[in-house]
């Protein structure tokens, strides 16, 4: 598997399942929004996140480079396994092109070198 590390500082934050998207919401390379009964999670350049907001700041994305196939099985395992291993948390975010991983920034060149202790191409690092 190929991944690619994006540049930048990603969050997570939290918001009331009721309140709108905020704009702020569509800022940085990636973003990505689910709401659920629960919450409004919001995904996006830290840096955009304002003040106030619940949100885990200070993560390091990694892309699974290519499109993936909606037949293949075990993406996702392959690279979380040997995070889990190496004690890296992930935050995982899917599109419908491909996936992507975000670990905390502390423990990113760890990340890196469980990932390609497993096998995997790690680009852009």
């Amino acid at each position: 598997m190929r991944l690619e590390v994006l540049q930048g500082e990603f969050g997570v934050a939290r918001l009331d399942p009721n309140e709108a998207t905020p704009a702020w919401a569509a800022q940085g390379i990636i973003s990505s929004v689910t709401r659920t009964a629960e919450d409004l999670s919001v995904v996006c350049d830290a840096g955009a996140i304002p003040a106030g907001v619940k949100a885990e700041r200070g993560w390091r994305c990694l892309r699974v480079t290519g499109r993936l196939d909606f037949s293949l099985t075990g993406i996702l395992a392959s690279i979380a396994g040997p995070l889990a291993v190496a004690k890296v948390s992930i935050f995982a975010i899917s599109t419908y092109d491909t996936d992507y991983v975000l670990v905390p920034g502390e423990a990113m060149t760890r990340a890196i070198e469980c990932l390609r202790a497993a096998g995997h191409e790690v680009i852009g690092a």
